[in-house]
């Protein structure tokens, strides 16, 4: 199991550290560094920058959201990191909720699923470079229609004048519900689980086993399917006193990261038996009551998503992940901390 960091989101500027992580990070061996995006910083600039200084750790975005660009600006995107990268970019790719589609980025949320495997197929053809992308839609067509509202009729099937360094540029899902666990075994090259736990792993890969059956034979083989868990980490002198410092994450995601009908995160953590705990986080959350709804969070669940205690706790809980379809364990922590972090986990 390698290690990665997840630099996650920008509050109200960049993360304390995270250049400097990075850089860290790509000297000591590290497989990945990760960013995020919601609706404030990009995914793609961050790795554009610190990557920069960077030869040898991949660069993945973890997740670029499918409503944020046109599959074809997406692809743009990839192929142009991963050229100035040497081959080193992951494109992680997720639909985001309906708050942010519709809320953000002003478009329909509906048939996430379907419009991801159209989003992935028009990326894919762009990275091959065999012929002027078209697409029949129907969230994505290509070329636009004659009699779609406001058309000229005079689009024209391209093809990308670049030619990309890696026409099998990997491409990863993050997915938390079963069917769309499944299809990222299907039509991608990566799984980006979030709230994970290892006590899902016999669910977990019953569900890639299932998208396997369907994968096409075009893709890489699914041995070297990869599994890459964001898992936030803490270090203190107990676990209980680690716990409370992952309280809050938790909080901000089962209550702030979604609507009160439509939360992912809250659902995925909810399969391992917490949902009345997290309804509570979630609605002292939606009351503004952001430190009743961290302290509403159980012990119990951050002990089962995240790595929390002493070196000791932790080194014994990595040992529980390694037993899993998890192929690279990518730590939410402050990038500060990589230094003193990553001997200790490479030590379990």
């Amino acid at each position: 199991m390698r290690l990665g960091l997840h630099t996650g989101y920008w509050k109200a500027g960049p993360p304390a550290g995270a250049a400097e992580a990075v850089a860290w990070a790509d000297a000591h061996g590290i497989d990945s560094v990760w960013t995020a995006e919601a609706y404030g910083s990009d995914a793609f600039t961050p790795l554009a920058w610190w990557g920069a200084t960077t030869s040898r750790v991949r660069l993945g975005t973890g997740i670029a959201q499918l409503s944020a660009r046109t599959p074809t600006a997406t692809a743009m995107a990839a192929l142009t990191l991963d050229h100035l990268s040497g081959g080193r970019f992951v494109l992680g790719l997720g639909a985001s909720g309906p708050q942010v589609v519709e809320g953000w980025y002003g478009q329909p949320y509906a048939r996430p699923l379907a419009r991801t495997r159209e989003f992935v197929a028009i990326v894919r053809d762009v990275l091959r470079r065999e012929a002027p992308v078209t697409a029949p839609g129907p969230a994505y067509p290509l070329p636009l229609p004659a009699d779609a509202p406001g058309a000229t009729g005079q689009g024209k099937a391209l093809r990308s004048t670049v030619h990309p360094l890696r026409a099998d540029l990997p491409i990863h899902l993050a997915a938390q519900g079963p069917r769309n666990t499944a299809l990222a075994a299907e039509i991608a090259d990566g799984w980006l689980p979030a709230f994970l736990s290892p006590a899902l792993d016999a669910e977990a890969r019953a569900l890639l086993e299932e998208g396997f059956a369907a994968r096409s034979a075009t893709l890489r083989p699914a041995a070297e399917f990869e599994v890459c868990a964001s898992v936030p980490l803490a270090v203190a002198g107990s676990i209980a006193e680690a716990v409370d410092l992952v309280r809050p994450h938790v909080a901000l995601y089962a209550g702030g990261m979604g609507s009160a009908s439509a939360n992912f995160h809250r659902d995925a953590m909810a399969r391992l038996g917490y949902a009345e705990a997290l309804a509570e986080v979630s609605a002292h959350y939606t009351a503004g009551d952001r430190e009743r709804a961290a302290a509403a969070v159980p012990e119990e669940l951050v002990r089962e998503i995240a790595l929390v205690g002493t070196p000791a706790d932790i080194a014994e809980q990595v040992a529980r992940w390694e037993r899993t379809c998890v192929t690279t364990l990518v730590v939410q922590t402050d990038p500060r901390a990589l230094p003193a972090l990553a001997p200790l986990l490479a030590a379990s």
